[in-house]
Protein backbone atom coordinates (compact mmCIF):
# COMPACT_ATOMS: atom_id res chain seq x y z
CA UNK A 1 0.00 0.00 0.00
CA UNK A 2 1.60 3.37 -0.64
CA UNK A 3 0.15 5.15 2.14
CA UNK A 4 2.21 2.23 4.76
CA UNK A 5 5.41 2.50 6.02
CA UNK A 6 7.34 0.70 8.32
CA UNK A 7 8.31 3.99 10.64
CA UNK A 8 6.47 7.49 10.33
CA UNK A 9 8.91 10.51 12.03
CA UNK A 10 6.91 13.73 12.59
CA UNK A 11 10.01 16.50 12.37
CA UNK A 12 12.87 16.95 10.68
CA UNK A 13 15.31 18.03 12.87
CA UNK A 14 18.27 16.29 14.53
CA UNK A 15 16.53 14.01 16.73
CA UNK A 16 14.40 13.50 13.44
CA UNK A 17 16.47 12.75 10.92
CA UNK A 18 19.38 10.79 13.17
CA UNK A 19 16.09 8.14 13.97
CA UNK A 20 15.47 7.84 10.29
CA UNK A 21 18.51 7.80 8.97
CA UNK A 22 19.75 4.68 11.48
CA UNK A 23 16.43 3.06 11.10
CA UNK A 24 16.37 3.46 6.59
CA UNK A 25 20.20 2.63 6.83
CA UNK A 26 18.85 -0.70 8.70
CA UNK A 27 16.75 -1.43 5.86
CA UNK A 28 13.20 0.37 6.95
CA UNK A 29 10.73 1.82 4.86
CA UNK A 30 10.55 4.75 6.51
CA UNK A 31 8.40 8.02 6.16
CA UNK A 32 9.83 11.25 7.75
CA UNK A 33 6.80 14.80 7.55
CA UNK A 34 8.85 18.28 7.92
CA UNK A 35 6.35 21.20 8.48
CA UNK A 36 8.91 23.48 7.03
CA UNK A 37 10.98 23.63 4.16
CA UNK A 38 15.09 23.15 4.46
CA UNK A 39 17.24 24.58 4.97
CA UNK A 40 15.61 26.88 7.78
CA UNK A 41 16.98 28.76 10.52
CA UNK A 42 17.27 27.39 14.26
CA UNK A 43 19.31 28.42 17.50
CA UNK A 44 21.48 25.87 19.15
CA UNK A 45 24.52 26.36 17.52
CA UNK A 46 27.17 25.09 19.70
CA UNK A 47 27.62 21.00 20.05
CA UNK A 48 29.71 19.01 22.42
CA UNK A 49 31.69 16.11 21.63
CA UNK A 50 28.80 13.39 22.46
CA UNK A 51 27.01 14.30 19.18
CA UNK A 52 30.33 12.73 17.36
CA UNK A 53 29.46 9.15 18.18
CA UNK A 54 25.79 9.41 16.17
CA UNK A 55 27.31 11.53 13.32
CA UNK A 56 30.02 8.13 13.09
CA UNK A 57 26.78 5.37 13.39
CA UNK A 58 25.00 7.62 10.76
CA UNK A 59 28.18 7.41 8.15
CA UNK A 60 27.58 11.80 8.32
CA UNK A 61 30.82 12.38 9.91
CA UNK A 62 32.36 13.06 6.21
CA UNK A 63 29.31 15.38 5.35
CA UNK A 64 29.50 16.93 8.67
CA UNK A 65 33.24 18.23 8.13
CA UNK A 66 32.68 19.35 4.61
CA UNK A 67 30.50 22.11 6.13
CA UNK A 68 33.39 24.11 7.12
CA UNK A 69 32.20 24.50 10.45
CA UNK A 70 34.63 25.66 13.23
CA UNK A 71 35.92 23.48 15.17
CA UNK A 72 35.27 23.45 19.01
CA UNK A 73 37.95 22.09 21.41
CA UNK A 74 36.42 23.22 24.92
CA UNK A 75 34.35 25.47 26.62
CA UNK A 76 35.76 28.98 28.22
CA UNK A 77 33.90 30.31 31.43
CA UNK A 78 33.81 33.83 33.95
CA UNK A 79 32.00 31.75 36.23
CA UNK A 80 32.06 31.95 39.99
CA UNK A 81 33.74 34.62 42.67
CA UNK A 82 36.91 35.01 40.60
CA UNK A 83 36.48 37.33 37.53
CA UNK A 84 39.08 35.84 35.77
CA UNK A 85 37.82 33.13 32.86
CA UNK A 86 38.85 29.49 32.97
CA UNK A 87 39.19 26.86 30.39
CA UNK A 88 38.22 23.23 30.06
CA UNK A 89 39.30 21.32 26.95
CA UNK A 90 37.72 18.72 25.49
CA UNK A 91 40.78 16.05 24.95
CA UNK A 92 42.04 16.77 28.08
CA UNK A 93 39.83 13.46 29.70
CA UNK A 94 41.83 11.40 26.48
CA UNK A 95 45.12 11.55 28.31
CA UNK A 96 44.21 11.81 31.45
CA UNK A 97 40.62 9.78 31.80
CA UNK A 98 39.68 7.97 28.60
CA UNK A 99 36.11 7.56 28.34
CA UNK A 100 36.78 4.73 25.09
CA UNK A 101 40.56 3.91 24.77
CA UNK A 102 39.78 3.49 20.81
CA UNK A 103 38.09 6.82 20.02
CA UNK A 104 39.15 9.69 18.50
CA UNK A 105 40.48 12.73 21.04
CA UNK A 106 36.94 14.55 21.76
CA UNK A 107 36.17 18.09 19.37
CA UNK A 108 33.02 19.35 18.29
CA UNK A 109 31.86 22.20 16.15
CA UNK A 110 30.01 25.19 16.53
CA UNK A 111 27.71 25.36 13.06
CA UNK A 112 25.03 27.30 11.55
CA UNK A 113 22.48 25.38 12.22
CA UNK A 114 20.46 25.97 9.03
CA UNK A 115 23.26 24.42 7.65
CA UNK A 116 23.80 21.17 10.26
CA UNK A 117 20.27 20.50 10.52
CA UNK A 118 19.93 20.45 6.48
CA UNK A 119 22.92 18.20 5.96
CA UNK A 120 21.22 15.88 8.59
CA UNK A 121 17.92 15.65 6.91
CA UNK A 122 19.87 15.05 3.20
CA UNK A 123 21.93 12.37 4.47
CA UNK A 124 18.46 11.09 6.05
CA UNK A 125 17.12 11.11 2.31
CA UNK A 126 19.80 9.52 1.27
CA UNK A 127 19.78 6.66 3.23
CA UNK A 128 16.65 6.17 1.84
CA UNK A 129 14.02 7.71 4.06
CA UNK A 130 11.07 9.31 2.19
CA UNK A 131 11.23 12.78 3.62
CA UNK A 132 7.86 15.31 2.72
CA UNK A 133 8.45 18.43 3.38
CA UNK A 134 5.99 21.52 4.25
CA UNK A 135 3.92 18.81 5.36
CA UNK A 136 1.51 20.14 8.40
CA UNK A 137 0.91 17.11 10.71
CA UNK A 138 -2.98 17.43 11.90
CA UNK A 139 -3.64 14.86 14.35
CA UNK A 140 -2.46 11.43 15.32
CA UNK A 141 -5.13 8.89 13.87
CA UNK A 142 -5.74 5.79 16.85
CA UNK A 143 -7.21 2.88 16.63
CA UNK A 144 -8.38 2.46 20.22
CA UNK A 145 -5.17 3.55 22.35
CA UNK A 146 -3.20 2.63 19.63
CA UNK A 147 -1.25 5.17 17.33
CA UNK A 148 -1.51 3.70 14.27
CA UNK A 149 -0.53 6.59 11.52
CA UNK A 150 -1.41 10.30 11.35
CA UNK A 151 -3.23 13.00 9.12
CA UNK A 152 -1.41 15.45 7.25
CA UNK A 153 -2.20 18.40 4.59
CA UNK A 154 0.82 18.55 1.78
CA UNK A 155 2.37 22.13 1.16
CA UNK A 156 -0.10 24.57 0.61
CA UNK A 157 -3.04 22.53 0.23
CA UNK A 158 -5.85 22.13 2.59
CA UNK A 159 -6.60 18.07 1.55
CA UNK A 160 -5.92 15.54 4.13
CA UNK A 161 -3.97 12.38 3.35
CA UNK A 162 -3.88 9.29 5.83
CA UNK A 163 -0.48 7.33 6.60
CA UNK A 164 -0.04 4.20 8.38
CA UNK A 165 2.55 2.61 10.53
CA UNK A 166 3.46 0.09 13.57
CA UNK A 167 5.25 3.02 15.08
CA UNK A 168 5.51 6.76 14.90
CA UNK A 169 8.36 8.82 16.31
CA UNK A 170 7.17 11.90 17.78
CA UNK A 171 10.45 14.43 16.86
CA UNK A 172 8.14 17.50 16.15
CA UNK A 173 10.23 19.60 18.62
CA UNK A 174 8.96 22.57 20.93
CA UNK A 175 5.50 21.65 19.04
CA UNK A 176 5.52 18.51 21.51
CA UNK A 177 3.00 16.79 19.25
CA UNK A 178 2.42 14.08 21.15
CA UNK A 179 3.26 15.82 24.39
CA UNK A 180 0.23 18.20 24.38
CA UNK A 181 -1.81 15.47 22.93
CA UNK A 182 -1.76 13.74 26.28
CA UNK A 183 -1.11 16.97 28.56
CA UNK A 184 2.05 15.27 29.90
CA UNK A 185 4.59 18.01 29.99
CA UNK A 186 5.84 18.60 32.99
CA UNK A 187 7.35 22.36 33.03
CA UNK A 188 10.42 22.85 35.53
CA UNK A 189 9.37 26.25 36.94
CA UNK A 190 12.73 27.41 38.73
CA UNK A 191 14.54 27.03 34.66
CA UNK A 192 11.43 29.68 33.32
CA UNK A 193 14.24 31.46 31.18
CA UNK A 194 14.14 33.79 28.10
CA UNK A 195 17.25 34.55 25.70
CA UNK A 196 17.68 37.00 23.17
CA UNK A 197 20.53 36.75 20.73
CA UNK A 198 22.26 38.81 17.51
CA UNK A 199 25.17 38.26 15.25
CA UNK A 200 28.24 40.35 15.04
CA UNK A 201 30.91 39.98 12.22
CA UNK A 202 34.05 40.81 13.22
CA UNK A 203 36.15 41.75 16.66
CA UNK A 204 38.30 39.32 17.83
CA UNK A 205 38.55 35.28 19.25
CA UNK A 206 40.44 33.77 21.73
CA UNK A 207 44.07 33.14 21.05
CA UNK A 208 45.34 29.59 19.59
CA UNK A 209 43.23 25.94 19.96
CA UNK A 210 40.41 28.02 22.32
CA UNK A 211 39.20 29.93 18.76
CA UNK A 212 36.47 27.99 18.52
CA UNK A 213 35.62 28.33 22.30
CA UNK A 214 32.13 28.97 23.31
CA UNK A 215 32.09 31.67 25.95
CA UNK A 216 29.82 31.77 28.48
CA UNK A 217 30.12 34.52 31.14
CA UNK A 218 27.63 35.04 33.90
CA UNK A 219 25.62 38.07 34.06
CA UNK A 220 23.85 37.41 37.58
CA UNK A 221 20.64 36.27 37.03
CA UNK A 222 21.30 35.27 33.76
CA UNK A 223 24.81 34.69 31.62
CA UNK A 224 25.76 35.64 28.16
CA UNK A 225 27.36 33.41 25.71
CA UNK A 226 29.62 34.31 22.29
CA UNK A 227 29.79 30.91 19.79
CA UNK A 228 32.03 31.84 17.26
CA UNK A 229 31.53 30.38 13.42
CA UNK A 230 34.28 30.02 10.63
CA UNK A 231 32.77 32.93 8.40
CA UNK A 232 34.49 35.28 11.13
CA UNK A 233 30.92 36.09 12.74
CA UNK A 234 29.30 34.89 16.20
CA UNK A 235 26.14 34.54 18.10
CA UNK A 236 26.06 36.44 21.08
CA UNK A 237 23.17 36.01 23.78
CA UNK A 238 21.70 36.79 26.97
CA UNK A 239 19.87 34.31 28.74
CA UNK A 240 17.91 35.14 32.14
CA UNK A 241 14.85 34.05 34.04
CA UNK A 242 12.01 35.66 32.11
CA UNK A 243 10.97 38.23 34.90
CA UNK A 244 13.80 39.90 34.98
CA UNK A 245 12.97 40.90 31.25
CA UNK A 246 9.47 41.37 32.24
CA UNK A 247 10.45 43.42 35.01
CA UNK A 248 13.01 45.44 32.54
CA UNK A 249 12.33 49.32 31.47
CA UNK A 250 14.36 48.13 28.63
CA UNK A 251 12.92 46.13 25.73
CA UNK A 252 14.89 42.63 25.12
CA UNK A 253 17.53 43.89 22.45
CA UNK A 254 18.74 46.70 25.11
CA UNK A 255 19.03 44.65 27.48
CA UNK A 256 21.24 42.19 25.82
CA UNK A 257 23.33 45.37 24.56
CA UNK A 258 23.64 46.39 27.99
CA UNK A 259 24.60 43.15 29.27
CA UNK A 260 27.15 42.55 26.46
CA UNK A 261 28.62 46.57 28.03
CA UNK A 262 28.68 45.15 31.25
CA UNK A 263 30.97 41.75 30.59
CA UNK A 264 34.34 41.66 30.44
CA UNK A 265 35.81 38.72 28.07
CA UNK A 266 33.00 38.80 25.62
CA UNK A 267 33.04 42.48 25.42
CA UNK A 268 36.72 43.07 24.65
CA UNK A 269 36.27 40.53 21.90
CA UNK A 270 33.55 42.15 20.42
CA UNK A 271 35.12 45.19 20.30
CA UNK A 272 35.31 46.41 16.69
CA UNK A 273 32.69 44.24 15.63
CA UNK A 274 29.61 44.74 13.44
CA UNK A 275 26.31 43.91 14.46
CA UNK A 276 24.77 42.06 11.24
CA UNK A 277 21.25 40.92 12.54
CA UNK A 278 18.45 42.34 14.45
CA UNK A 279 17.90 40.79 17.63
CA UNK A 280 15.44 37.44 18.39
CA UNK A 281 13.87 36.21 21.29
CA UNK A 282 12.73 32.63 22.30
CA UNK A 283 11.25 31.10 25.75
CA UNK A 284 14.14 28.63 27.06
CA UNK A 285 11.26 27.25 29.11
CA UNK A 286 12.49 23.85 30.43
CA UNK A 287 10.56 21.06 30.50
CA UNK A 288 9.98 17.16 30.51
CA UNK A 289 7.12 15.06 28.87
CA UNK A 290 6.19 12.68 31.83
CA UNK A 291 5.20 10.01 28.94
CA UNK A 292 7.99 9.68 26.61
CA UNK A 293 5.86 6.51 24.79
CA UNK A 294 2.61 4.60 24.15
CA UNK A 295 1.19 1.62 22.52
CA UNK A 296 2.60 2.10 18.53
CA UNK A 297 4.47 5.65 19.56
CA UNK A 298 7.30 7.14 21.18
CA UNK A 299 8.69 10.72 21.56
CA UNK A 300 12.85 12.19 21.09
CA UNK A 301 14.20 15.32 21.33
CA UNK A 302 12.51 18.74 22.33
CA UNK A 303 9.45 16.63 21.50
CA UNK A 304 10.18 14.95 24.92
CA UNK A 305 12.36 16.98 26.88
CA UNK A 306 13.80 20.45 26.26
CA UNK A 307 16.91 21.10 29.19
CA UNK A 308 18.29 24.59 29.55
CA UNK A 309 20.69 25.62 27.19
CA UNK A 310 23.80 26.15 29.60
CA UNK A 311 25.49 23.61 28.53
CA UNK A 312 24.81 23.57 24.79
CA UNK A 313 22.94 19.65 25.42
CA UNK A 314 20.55 19.93 22.79
CA UNK A 315 21.34 18.67 20.20
CA UNK A 316 23.02 15.80 21.92
CA UNK A 317 20.04 14.94 23.47
CA UNK A 318 18.50 15.03 20.34
CA UNK A 319 21.30 12.64 18.18
CA UNK A 320 21.18 10.41 21.20
CA UNK A 321 17.88 10.13 21.87
CA UNK A 322 17.30 9.62 18.21
CA UNK A 323 19.99 6.59 17.92
CA UNK A 324 17.83 5.06 21.16
CA UNK A 325 14.76 5.65 19.44
CA UNK A 326 15.80 3.92 16.17
CA UNK A 327 17.29 1.03 18.16
CA UNK A 328 13.80 0.19 20.25
CA UNK A 329 11.76 0.85 17.21
CA UNK A 330 13.99 -1.37 15.55
CA UNK A 331 13.70 -4.71 17.43
CA UNK A 332 10.33 -3.59 18.17
CA UNK A 333 9.46 -4.08 14.50
CA UNK A 334 11.15 -7.28 14.69
CA UNK A 335 9.54 -8.65 17.89
CA UNK A 336 6.00 -7.11 18.06
CA UNK A 337 5.36 -8.66 21.98
CA UNK A 338 8.61 -6.63 22.99
CA UNK A 339 6.74 -3.35 22.37
CA UNK A 340 5.72 -2.53 26.02
CA UNK A 341 8.88 -3.85 27.77
CA UNK A 342 11.39 -1.82 25.54
CA UNK A 343 9.33 1.44 25.54
CA UNK A 344 9.39 1.26 29.22
CA UNK A 345 13.22 0.39 28.87
CA UNK A 346 13.78 3.73 26.37
CA UNK A 347 11.88 5.85 28.83
CA UNK A 348 13.61 5.04 31.86
CA UNK A 349 16.99 5.51 30.22
CA UNK A 350 15.89 8.68 28.51
CA UNK A 351 14.72 9.70 32.11
CA UNK A 352 18.29 9.00 33.65
CA UNK A 353 19.86 11.32 31.82
CA UNK A 354 17.81 13.77 31.73
CA UNK A 355 17.69 13.92 35.81
CA UNK A 356 21.53 14.49 35.36
CA UNK A 357 21.80 16.97 33.05
CA UNK A 358 18.79 19.06 35.04
CA UNK A 359 20.98 18.69 38.57
CA UNK A 360 23.67 19.93 37.34
CA UNK A 361 22.13 23.06 35.54
CA UNK A 362 20.24 23.60 38.31
CA UNK A 363 23.56 22.93 40.87
CA UNK A 364 25.67 25.39 38.20
CA UNK A 365 22.99 28.34 38.38
CA UNK A 366 24.34 29.31 41.89
CA UNK A 367 27.30 31.03 40.07
CA UNK A 368 28.75 32.14 43.72
CA UNK A 369 30.29 28.42 44.35
CA UNK A 370 33.65 28.23 43.65
CA UNK A 371 35.31 26.39 40.62
CA UNK A 372 36.06 23.21 42.84
CA UNK A 373 32.74 23.12 44.17
CA UNK A 374 31.05 22.15 40.33
CA UNK A 375 33.73 19.51 39.98
CA UNK A 376 32.88 17.82 42.98
CA UNK A 377 29.19 18.03 41.99
CA UNK A 378 29.98 16.55 38.67
CA UNK A 379 31.95 13.71 40.31
CA UNK A 380 29.24 13.13 42.44
CA UNK A 381 26.82 12.61 40.00
CA UNK A 382 28.91 10.54 37.47
CA UNK A 383 31.73 9.06 39.11
CA UNK A 384 30.49 8.59 42.82
CA UNK A 385 33.41 6.21 43.63
CA UNK A 386 36.11 8.58 42.53
CA UNK A 387 37.52 6.85 39.49
CA UNK A 388 38.54 10.20 38.05
CA UNK A 389 39.91 13.42 39.04
CA UNK A 390 36.86 15.61 39.90
CA UNK A 391 38.12 17.78 36.65
CA UNK A 392 37.81 15.08 34.58
CA UNK A 393 34.32 14.12 35.93
CA UNK A 394 33.47 17.89 35.05
CA UNK A 395 34.66 17.75 31.63
CA UNK A 396 33.26 14.48 30.59
CA UNK A 397 29.70 15.11 32.08
CA UNK A 398 29.56 18.93 29.87
CA UNK A 399 31.25 16.82 26.72
CA UNK A 400 28.33 14.80 26.73
CA UNK A 401 30.34 11.44 27.39
CA UNK A 402 29.72 10.72 30.77
CA UNK A 403 28.76 7.07 31.07
CA UNK A 404 25.10 8.67 32.59
CA UNK A 405 25.09 10.03 29.22
CA UNK A 406 27.19 9.19 26.36
CA UNK A 407 26.00 5.02 27.37
CA UNK A 408 22.35 4.83 26.64
CA UNK A 409 21.36 1.03 26.54
CA UNK A 410 18.05 -0.02 26.10
CA UNK A 411 17.83 -3.04 28.42
CA UNK A 412 15.66 -6.13 28.22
Amino acid sequence: MRNQYDVIVVGGGPAGAATSGLLSMWGRRVLLLEKEKFPRYHIGESLIPGVMPVIRELGAATALEQLGAQRKNGVTLIWGPSPEPWTIRFDEIATSAPVDDSAPRPYAYEVKRAEFDNMLLTHSRRLGTTVVEEAQVREAIFEGDRCTGVRYSPAHSDDMIDVYAPLVVDASGQSKFMGRRFGSVDWHPDLKNLAAWTYYQGGSRLEGDDAGNIVVEACPPGWLWMIPFSDDTCSVGFVAPSQQFATSDLAPADLLYQQIGETRTIRRLLSGAVEVAQVRTAKDWSYTCERMSGPGFLQVGDAAAFIDPLFSTGVMLALKGGSLAAHAVHRILDAPDTEAELLHSYEKEYHAVLDVVIDFVRFFYDQNKEVEEYFAKARDLIDPEAERKARDDFIVLVSGLAKAVEGWQLQQ
